[in-house]
């Protein structure tokens, strides 16, 4: 059986389900972002079941530096540590390496950095950014790249570019190693490559020439919303997508919000993940059919009703406004934990409604739909 199977399209918007040894994935996919092994505000993997996460994403740079992937591994990796049975992707540290480590030094072999927790050095290149991973034993292992700062001249972005596909075949390489080790935890970890380029068309088309040809598990696209417009970002996945394997997922790593989503699906996009939900649901923000709404606001002082009607989350089926507000006022962790459960329900419902959608080939009015509404503001 193929890894990854093309259902239907509805146009460029694609349908389809990837096999993984932790469970079938369908999608277009939203992954849920637990960085550290938890999804922040308190949710836990048993929530994540309740409120129809398929994939939950950590990061490999955060895990290496703390407990350290070792700990996990000698705890019988990640899906056991976490207590979590479905897919797990694990970034491969490099966006990391490149936000968080102001002093850093990328050289051919990889990268040397100082820990952003203690100080020390850690050094990572592709071997090792490979060896964590299979560690942890994710199900679905990212290559290790370089995310080129924006803006950034052509001839760095050539040059970065060209050392990300040295890069990637020493990820393949050496991720096929690791695979036929008898004491890997994950045998059967898929690897997927990352296309760089910022915004030069040409660059990022070239590249995903060049990497198309490694015959990877899957594709991700990466260096997009780190501050390029939201047009320019949709202009490089019109020309860059069809120039990735149609028969692998597709991921635009980062993105974003429902508008960007619903955009990037009609532009051939499979698999998302983003800090929104969780992020703006600790800051007192739901996301809903109507559009984003900010409890902390007075005028839902005394509002009996839950964030949204007919909604079919934890917060929504018991809690109104009014609670969730005051629990935000008052500081208490419930009222973090409430909306961002909510709003990843939120997400992860969206997607089923884009797969209905795709399936029923009525994507376009569904999305016209959407944001339509979205954009309205009606239920505030």
């Amino acid at each position: 059986m193929k890894r990854y199977e093309l259902i239907t399209r509805d146009g460029n918007a694609r349908r389809g389900r990837l096999h993984t040894p932790h469970g079938t994935i369908e999608t277009p996919v939203f992954m849920n972002v637990g960085t550290a092994a938890a999804i922040k505000g308190a949710v836990s993997s048993v929530d994540l079941k309740e409120i129809k996460t398929q994939v939950e994403l950590s990061n490999t740079y955060h895990l290496h530096v703390r407990p350290g992937d070792k700990v996990i591994r000698q705890l019988g990796g990640l899906h056991k540590f976490m207590n979590w049975d479905r897919p797990i992707l694990t970034d491969s540290g490099g966006f990391q390496v490149f936000s968080l480590a102001g002093l850093r030094k990328i050289k051919e072999e990889g990268v040397y950095f100082n820990s952003h927790i203690d100080g020390r050095k850690i050094f990572m290149g592709p071997e090792e950014s490979m060896q964590i991973q299979s560690n942890l034993g994710s199900t679905i292992a990212m290559a290790f790249d370089e995310c080129p700062p924006h803006p950034a001249t052509r001839e760095y972005m050539q040059n970065s570019v060209d050392r990300t596909t040295r890069w990637l075949y020493r990820c393949k390489e050496e991720m096929a190693r690791l695979n036929t080790l008898p004491d890997t935890i994950n045998p059967q970890q898929l690897l997927f490559g990352i296309n760089q380029g910022g915004t030069f068309e040409d660059i990022r088309i070239e590249h995903a020439r060049q990497i198309r040809e490694l015959d990877l598990d899957g594709y991700a696209l990466g260096g997009l919303a780190v501050g390029e417009s939201h047009e320019e970002m949709y202009h490089i996945l019109d020309v860059t997508v069809p120039e990735l394997p149609a028969d692998k997922p597709i991921y635009l790593m980062g993105v974003g919000t429902p508008q960007n989503i619903l955009e990037s699906v009609e532009r051939g996009v499979d698999f998302f993940d983003c800090v929104y939900p969780a992020r703006n649901g600790r800051h007192g923000h739901a996301y809903t059919n109507f559009g984003k709404m900010n409890l902390m606001n007075a005028r839902y002082e005394l509002d009996s009703r839950p964030i949204e009607e007919g909604c079919g989350c934890p917060a929504c089926q018991n809690y109104s406004r009014a609670y969730i507000r005051h629990l935000l006022k008052a500081k208490e962790m419930l009222g973090l934990r409430l909306l961002v459960l909510h709003n990843l329900y939120f997400y992860n419902t969206m997607m089923e409604e884009i797969r209905e959608a795709i399936e029923t080939g009525t994507f376009s009015e569904y999305k016209k739909k959407k944001l339509e509404r979205m954009e309205s503001g009606e239920n505030s």
